[in-house]
């Protein structure tokens, strides 16, 4: 499913303690109910995950090449939007007719529209969403495609009632916290503009490692020696979404062209707004990952990851979590870098006035 190919969206969450075989008969007991027994209410249960149904979990299927996969299914019945419109305004002019009135007022469309869904709903076929997880025992991690916190809500909450264990999501907050022991929520927003001193601005620890990775591709080479993976080329490309909270147009995005070289671009770091959003990609040989990057909750969406030499079902899946585990290592070896000089007052505070020449040198016109 979604982790065994294609591109990949998900967050990553430390796990409070690994998740071995010993939790598979947990998760057995809270499978998906059989959808006959789905009524208005929305059902949620555990599945293996070869697809959305498969409810017989067991220790074969629970595990594929070393590592759990699991995915939590959610069942719905919902009426579509446009059939319960049409259908509501069949019964709204038969009442406008055997009362000869010209309109209804809200009260009474309202109750027709929830009279309409009851009939409607239990005809409906069940609506299925699923959240794909794999737990990595080597980095002790759990990728789950739970990407908006609608998701995350549901994800972490699943995992505790089931396991115990409980997932904390490894957002810059976390990952600092955790890595190098730094609380990054004790930093003053830092502001990269000339025009505007640090206090006039805002920002998160995410947006600033953006900013500081894209300074740091243009004018420092853009090349990382990580530790387990090797020299890794990193750049930033476009769409971006700058973002500064306040009044005005506080969300720009620039997606036409080269949004990185454009007037635009330099008119939005001016004005304080930092970059939230863009697509990233890390290059080692002749591999890459290419995605885009949410850097105020470090999502991560449309991974491409570098092609697998091997076929068989179980190969392929091994081989793209050593590659995700490769992407991994990079991405927390850039942001600890990153917190380390941003943690040392004199050496950021040269790397935030270089940042500055940086802003005010970029093209003023298209």
């Amino acid at each position: 499913m979604g982790f065994e190919k294609g591109s990949l969206g998900f967050r990553m969450f430390f796990a409070s303690r690994d998740l071995t075989e010993e939790d598979v008969d947990r998760f057995a007991a809270q499978a998906l109910p059989p959808l006959n027994t789905l009524a208005e209410e929305e059902v949620h249960g555990w599945v293996a995950g070869r697809h959305l149904l498969d409810r017989n979990i067991t220790h074969d299927n629970a595990f594929l090449g070393g590592y759990l996969r699991l995915t939590l299914t959610q069942a719905k019945k919902k009426v579509p939007a446009s059939l319960l419109a049409a259908e509501s305004a069949v019964e709204e002019m038969a009442a406008m007719e055997a009362e000869g009135r010209q309109y209804l007022n809200q009260q009474q469309r309202g109750e027709i529209r929830r009279s309409v869904s009851e009939r409607l709903l239990p005809d409906m076929p069940p609506q299925l969403k699923g959240i794909d997880f794999v737990f990595d025992p080597r980095s002790h991690l759990i990728y789950a495609s739970a990407t908006s916190e609608k998701q995350v809500d549901a994800f972490v909450l699943s995992l505790m009632q089931t396991t115990g264990c409980s997932a904390q999501a490894a957002d810059p907050i976390a990952i600092a916290a955790k890595t190098e022991g730094i609380d990054v929520e004790g930093w003053a927003p830092a502001s990269f503009s000339g025009e505007l001193e640090d206090g006039m601005v805002d920002g998160t620890a995410g947006r600033e490692f953006l900013m500081w990775l894209w300074y740091s591709s243009e004018k420092r080479g853009g090349i990382a020696q990580v530790p387990e993976a090797g020299e890794i080329a990193f750049m930033v490309e476009g769409p971006l979404t700058f973002v500064m909270e306040g009044k005005g147009a506080h969300e720009i995005a620039l997606r036409k062209g080269e949004p990185m070289l454009s007037a635009e671009a330099r008119t939005a770091l001016l004005s304080g707004k930092k970059l939230k959003k863009a697509k990233l990609q890390f290059v080692r040989g002749e591999e890459s990952w290419a995605f885009s990057f949410d850097a105020d909750e470090f999502v991560f969406r449309s991974l491409k990851l570098p092609p697998t030499e091997t076929y068989d079902r179980i190969g392929k899946f091994q081989e793209r979590m050593v590659l995700l585990e490769t992407f991994r290592q990079i991405v927390f070896h850039l942001y600890r870098e990153f917190v380390k000089e941003r943690h040392a007052p004199a050496t950021w505070k040269k790397t935030k006035e270089a940042m500055r020449q940086w802003v005010a040198d970029r093209p003023a016109s298209a």
